[in-house]
């Protein structure tokens, strides 16, 4: 007897779950398709594997897992190729930009070394299809980019990435902004629509996990994808490679759907239901795949929830304020027991104070450039115990009073100088930012 369909229905549940499925042959792809899908599958795999990417596939081992084109042996091949292909010297020094020399050098490296394994895989290759190959590098592909839409997203469902007005930032002049600062500053303004393109950003990872959404996923993550690259773009906002390969990887996920959606969405023709994948070479082995799926997916977004509350209260907008929270203007300042006008001449003189985190001050000066101090501020002893980010040596200890909830003294040495500063705080309502909130009813339009 043959296993056909027929024969397998006849079979108890038990042992129709656990036998294979029938085959059916593949058909043979173009050869440009087969090229194609090779480089895809060395370029995308090594981008992910090299990355930010894998640790976003592990939730919680963000600062576990290092950047892997950083370290031995992706390390000396990208020094390589920019000394000696690309006449550039790339260095290793980590600063929260995803567009160094040294990240574009890895990027063609990858490209050069994808390239290199697609030729010698075609020259050897006597497959005409990938069928078996296609389906599990897609799911490996939907993993990395869903997990990696959890991670931007949550950052903004609780506004953490773009951080909601920032006291110092009152204070700066517009023209002071960079482009960066302007659209990430603007975001935070505004929470609610922060976190409406998060949701955006995890709805389109939580329909890439899902299976049998991965399409629409793509859809939705190349939207959404696709914004923040042109953002980056626009506003010089150092993620713009990452960015792009988010967009190429939801457009791969799309790909083998390209004439469907185009018969649909353009021609105005009707399409047939694309084949669900199958997993494994039963049913059972099938079914356990789509299980994993899901409790990966449950895993993932418990941890992804569960972090951004716990970084929400713990350096952003829910995380203890300062004693002395708020903006201070400095009435009088004397340095050395002279008495200081406030001119904006005076690169000495400080015209504002900021409270705002646990962990320090910031001063404004008269010419509007800021210092800033790390520290604490004892309560008991009434003191600011700060430490200087430009020198190490310089740990300022300053004595305060608070007479009333709106004044505030303030004595001690700052880099070899006795100083002593009265001030007033600051209405944060006196700020058109802060105080103009949201209007349903506007009889003309204010735009300031």
């Amino acid at each position: 007897m043959t296993a056909t369909a027929d024969y397998v229905t006849e079979l108890s549940p038990a042992t129709a779950a656990a036998a294979p499925e029938p085959r059916i042959a593949a058909p043979a792809w173009s050869p440009s398709t087969r090229i194609a899908f090779r480089f895809c599958v060395l370029y995308f795999g090594l981008y992910v594997l090299m990355t930010q990417m894998l640790a976003g596939i592990i939730p919680n081992s963000w600062y576990r897992i290092p950047v892997l084109a950083e370290k031995t042996p992706m390390r000396q091949i990208t020094l390589w190729v920019g000394n000696s292909i690309l006449g550039v010297k790339p260095t290793v020094h980590p600063s929260g930009s995803g567009d160094t020399l040294f990240d574009w050098t890895a990027a063609f490296t990858m490209v050069l070394l994808a390239a290199l394994g697609t030729a010698v895989w075609t020259l050897v290759a006597r497959r005409t299809s990938y069928p078996r190959l296609f389906k599990w590098f897609r799911l490996f592909v939907r993993v990395a980019l869903g997990t990696t839409m959890f991670s931007y997203g949550f950052a903004k469902v609780f506004p953490l990435q773009m951080p909601t007005v920032f006291l110092s930032r009152l204070l700066e002049p517009y023209g002071d902004f960079s482009p960066m600062g302007v659209i990430w500053y603007s975001i935070g303004a505004a929470p609610g629509y922060e976190r409406f393109i998060g949701s955006a950003e995890v709805l389109g990872g939580l329909l890439l996990l899902l299976p049998g959404t991965a399409l629409i996923g793509a859809l939705v993550t190349l939207g959404v994808t696709f914004g923040v690259f042109m953002v980056n773009m626009t506003y010089d906002v150092p993620v713009k490679l990452f960015s792009f390969h988010l967009v190429l990887m939801s457009i791969f996920l799309m790909a083998p759907d390209a004439r469907r959606l185009f018969n649909w969405f353009v021609l105005n023709r009707p399409v047939q239901p694309a084949p669900a994948p199958r997993y494994g070479p039963s049913r059972r082995s099938h079914l356990g795949v789509i299980i994993a799926q899901l409790v990966f997916l449950a895993w993932a977004l418990g941890f992804e929830i569960y972090g951004g509350a716990q970084s929400w209260k713990t350096y952003g907008g829910g995380a203890p304020k300062s004693p002395l929270y708020g903006i201070w203007a400095i009435d009088s300042m004397s340095i050395n027991g002279e008495l200081r006008p406030p001119l904006t001449t005076d690169s000495l003189r400080y015209s504002h104070a900021v409270f705002q985190s646990m962990n320090g001050v910031t001063f404004q000066k008269m010419d509007q450039k800021f210092a800033r101090f790390g520290g604490t501020i004892d309560t008991v002893k009434r003191q600011l115990l700060l430490r200087s980010f430009t020198d190490s040596t310089s740990k300022p200890v300053l004595s305060y009073e608070r007479p009333s909830p709106t004044r505030l003294t303030v004595e001690g040495d700052i880099d070899g100088k006795r100083v002593r500063m009265a001030m007033t705080q600051r209405d944060l309502n006196s700020f058109t930012l802060v105080s103009r909130g949201f209007n349903w009813v506007q009889e003309f339009p204010f735009n300031r």
